[in-house]
């Protein structure tokens, strides 16, 4: 349950109760309609990782995948890219708090309010941190419960104040003109909705400080994807359903529909909903990012070993201080910027697993215990095409920052020692796989 808490919490955050209104401009009624597209798509490339981490007890998801599959290099390079989209998306749900802070009063507006602020929740996540995985275990919870229930209440209250007139019109006009402004339209809407299912390819990077990860992570992934597929669609129904196309003059549209439906307390509730919701994401993102970090240099070297040391409470806190670090700098950059990278990162990391999960497929290297994914390689395929269509959304600023981050990455890799025990350790491994 704490594995699922922790996925739930990677992926419903800020986006969540931000987004609404955007989705809606682009495809009103039928947003319902493309939120679920984009979770059975993403679903596709959840069930990826579910294959892989089925293979697999060490920390580190895509970079671990791909270091087996293609090599120390391109593990390497997925291993800066995913720590990047880690540190990134930290960053964005800090971001996200403070915007929301803003709404509520003007103070937050200060930039001395507003730093100090953001540089003392993550100074008060990597105290928490630093004293390993019993507290983490219950702050998570506790922030995962407290956003499903807000979550929860106001689908099943809001739901008795839903007027059915709201639900016209179905589509907006101008994606009526012919196919090829719909499709302009839906993928807008699909890309947006796309970024705010992302979250799940953190859950398996603490694998190896999980009990028995290579059954339990398959089930959180397709756990934790059903639930929050239903979860954004009620939600985005019912407040379609109370504020109809005035939802997009409202910058938290889910807590005005609810103070439209119950009065003030609901937009208390879910702005406080809200809060705990962003706090929980970038707390997941705190926990994660170091252990990641971590697991890159403990697991195969790939980092300096000093980056990997961890207290007696079994806490890496050089990795903690380092990622709490590159946070206090991201959280100086927008919002929009943010979460543009976010999507990048993800791209970027998702195209290597689809491919390794092909390539194991074929091969019979590393077998699956506890879950193999159906239909051969039509899911991996489908996957891929999705994962490929992101390009067609990425700013030439973004391309350029990611473009520079792989560059850095791999200039810095030259000056990285090997250490030539692991890797004779890694192609035994190898060696012995292919022979079974």
């Amino acid at each position: 349950m704490s594995i699922y808490f922790l996925g739930i919490n990677g992926v419903i955050g800020s986006g969540a109760f931000l987004l609404p209104q955007t989705i809606y401009k682009d495809m009103n009624l039928m947003s319902v309609f493309v939120t679920i597209c984009a979770a059975l798509t993403v679903s596709m490339v959840a069930l990826c990782y579910a294959d892989l981490s089925s293979r697999f007890t060490g920390s580190g998801a895509a970079w671990l995948y791909s270091y087996h599959a293609f090599g120390r290099f391109t593990g390497y390079e997925l291993g800066i890219y995913t720590c990047f989209l880690g540190c990134c998306t930290y960053a964005a749900e800090i971001v996200a708090l403070l915007t929301i802070l803003k709404t509520l009063s003007p103070v937050f507006s200060n930039h001395v309010v507003y730093y100090g602020i953001a540089i003392g929740i993550i100074v008060l996540f990597t105290i928490i941190n630093l004293f390993g995985r019993t507290i983490v275990k219950l702050v998570d919870n506790l922030s995962s419960a407290t956003k499903m229930i807000t979550i929860l209440i106001f689908i099943i209250i809001g739901a008795f104040f839903i007027h059915k007139m709201n639900f016209t019109p179905v589509i907006p006009k101008a994606a009526t003109l012919g196919v090829g402004p719909y499709f302009k339209h839906f993928g807008a809407a699909f890309s947006v909705v796309f970024y705010m299912f992302t979250g799940f390819s953190f859950i398996p990077i603490a694998a190896k400080q999980m009990n028995n990860p290579e059954k339990n992570i398959p089930k959180v992934l397709i756990s934790v994807m059903i639930t929050v597929t239903i979860l954004y669609a009620l939600m985005m129904l019912v407040a379609i359903g109370i504020l109809g196309s005035k939802m997009v003059n409202y910058s938290t549209p889910i807590a005005v529909a609810f103070q439209k439906a119950v009065g003030d307390w609901g937009y208390v509730l879910v702005i406080a909903g809200m809060l705990i919701s962003v706090i929980g994401v970038a707390f997941a993102g705190s926990f994660n990012t170091p252990s990641l970090i971590a697991s890159l240099a403990n697991e195969h070297a790939m980092l300096p070993k000093w980056i990997g040391k961890k207290n007696k409470h079994d806490a890496a806190w050089v990795a903690i201080l380092l990622s709490a670090i590159i946070t206090m700098i991201l959280i100086t950059q927008s919002y929009l910027f943010l979460v543009s990278c976010i999507v990048l990162a993800s791209f970027i990391q998702y195209v290597p697993s689809i491919l390794a999960v092909i390539k194991f497929k074929h091969t019979n290297e590393f077998p699956n215990n506890g879950f193999k994914l159906p239909f051969s390689y039509v899911i991996p395929a489908f996957a891929l095409i999705i994962s490929c269509y992101m390009v067609t959304n990425f700013t030439w600023k973004t391309i350029l920052v990611g473009v520079v981050v792989g560059v850095l990455a791999a200039v810095a890799y030259f000056f990285i020692e090997k250490d030539e025990k692991v890797e004779e350790k890694h192609q035994k491994y190898l060696s012995k796989m292919r022979n079974k």
